[in-house]
């Protein structure tokens, strides 16, 4: 590790605004891509269950309602909000989490409260541990050693559980981009191309890797913003034209109904909902590569307005052509003009690619973080920039990645399947982020229990 990028690391409070105008442009093609191409597969994954379309539209609305409010809470509220608050020396991710923990805390089981290890790493005690008022969890936290190996343990199965995601969402988004090709070649050639086709961009993606961050980032930015603008135009296009009363949808009281009418399987299709907000983990790990304020800029001003715009847009189209529910083509590109889908098409293919690019690099993150504090074999890791000290590239990873993605693909052959994995891993890192967050806000941030406790149950219930 490089001392002097160490020391000469960006503060996010010094950060002029040029610079987090530069830095959240660049978040774009780095950070926002797995979230902005979530309305490919969402509708898709959700209606994939055997729910039956009526008039009234209360299943297609109690979708976008949960669609638009579980956006508004996690990423907006959550993450954008609390959650990226708790970074840890500028760093994001369940392993800054428990660091930022362990010195404030004597709970650690590894060595990073060691004066060694704070002089050569970008770790900085703003207060002595010791010197503290020790509050009554804190104090009982530290008494006991169960405790201690119950929260490591937990912070490993959250790491794990990201690196499983930067498997599972490159495949999951290269190949729903792709599948756009069944409404232009007959079902035999769709059956043969697919694949094959999504292997190669995979491939392809992985080999950009070692031109690091802040190169990618400026080579995917443009195409995260024409997709983010395409989706908007598309959205308002589908609002206006087909159904521009959709916006009452947003009424929570469609949720109840929805579950209501649909009994079982709605329950079963809140798994495809939980997919609109795969990339809000990716959002916090990949908190060192930029800074706080430049990812709250581009996530509240452009990227949140794309995408409830692109939801609406979505369900005013199927609220209108109840068909399309008789042969599960629920698909995002159904919605599109027929004059524009080949662009569309070509557009979202490329950002399929730059949205994997989010949880590749804070799979980087984390397992650099995951090592310097001695839980994983010891990797070469390459500093890609002069400036930002969290701008990484493991090459060894990057190719095991690339293999396991591939081998991904060919394995499940369906959105449906990898939907659910992707699922599985993204609430089990998510409740591990609230659990510590909840930690933080008591033991860090020196907050009262019962706030920390409904931080926990509320986002912990979502």
């Amino acid at each position: 590790m490089d001392l002097e990028f160490g020391r000469g690391m960006r503060s996010p409070q010094r950060d002029s605004w040029k610079t987090t105008m530069l830095l959240a442009y660049q978040s774009l093609g780095v950070v926002y891509g797995d979230l902005s191409i979530s309305p490919l597969y969402v509708f898709k994954s959700t209606f994939a269950e055997d729910i039956q379309h009526s008039d009234t539209n209360e299943e297609i609305f109690g979708v976008l309602s949960f669609v638009f409010w579980t956006l508004t809470l996690i990423p907006l509220i959550k993450y954008v909000s609390i959650v990226l608050r708790a970074h840890d020396n500028g760093e994001g991710g369940t392993f800054a989490l428990y660091s930022l923990i362990c010195r404030h805390a004597n709970v650690s089981l590894l060595p990073n409260r060691q004066i060694a290890d704070e002089e050569l790493s970008t770790y900085k005690l703003e207060r002595n541990a010791e010197t503290v008022d020790k509050t009554s969890v804190k104090v009982w936290l530290e008494k006991h050693k169960n405790l201690h190996t119950a929260l490591l343990i937990m912070v490993l199965i959250g790491t794990c559980m990201v690196i499983g995601d930067g498997v599972l969402t490159p495949a999951i988004s290269v190949f729903s981009a792709v599948s756009g090709l069944e409404f232009s070649l007959s079902k035999d050639h769709h059956e043969y191309a697919v694949i094959p086709i999504t292997c190669v961009i995979l491939a392809f993606l992985f080999a950009l890797q070692h031109f690091g961050t802040h190169r990618v980032g400026f080579i995917f930015a443009p195409i995260v913003l024409a997709w983010l603008l395409c989706m908007s135009a598309l959205g308002l296009y589908n609002i206006i034209h087909w159904n521009p009363h959709v916006y009452q949808a947003l009424n929570p009281y469609y949720m109840f109904k929805f579950l209501k009418k649909t009994r079982k399987y709605g329950w079963m299709s809140l798994g495809g909902i939980l997919l609109c907000m795969t990339g809000s983990e990716a959002m916090f790990a990949d908190l060192g590569h930029f800074s706080y304020s430049a990812i709250q800029l581009a996530f509240t001003s452009l990227v949140y307005p794309a995408l409830i715009l692109a939801y609406m847009g979505q369900a005013a189209y199927l609220s209108k052509h109840h068909d399309f529910y008789s042969n599960s083509q629920v698909g995002f590109y159904i919605a599109v003009p027929d004059k524009v889908r080949w662009p569309v098409l070509v557009l979202a293919i490329l950002a399929s690619v730059v949205g994997s690019q989010a949880i590749i690099s804070g799979t980087f993150s984390i397992i650099n973080q995951s090592q310097s504090l001695s839980c994983f074999p010891r990797v070469k890791v390459v500093h890609t920039s002069e400036k930002i000290h969290g701008q990484i590239y493991i090459p060894e990873i990057n190719w095991l990645l690339m293999i396991l993605c591939i081998a991904v693909t060919v394995g499940f052959r369906d959105t449906k399947h990898m939907g659910n994995a992707s699922g599985l891993a993204v609430i089990t890192v998510m409740l591990v982020t609230t659990f510590l967050t909840s930690l933080v806000i008591m033991v860090c941030w020196h907050k009262p229990p019962l706030l920390a406790l409904g931080f926990l149950l509320f986002f912990g219930s979502v």
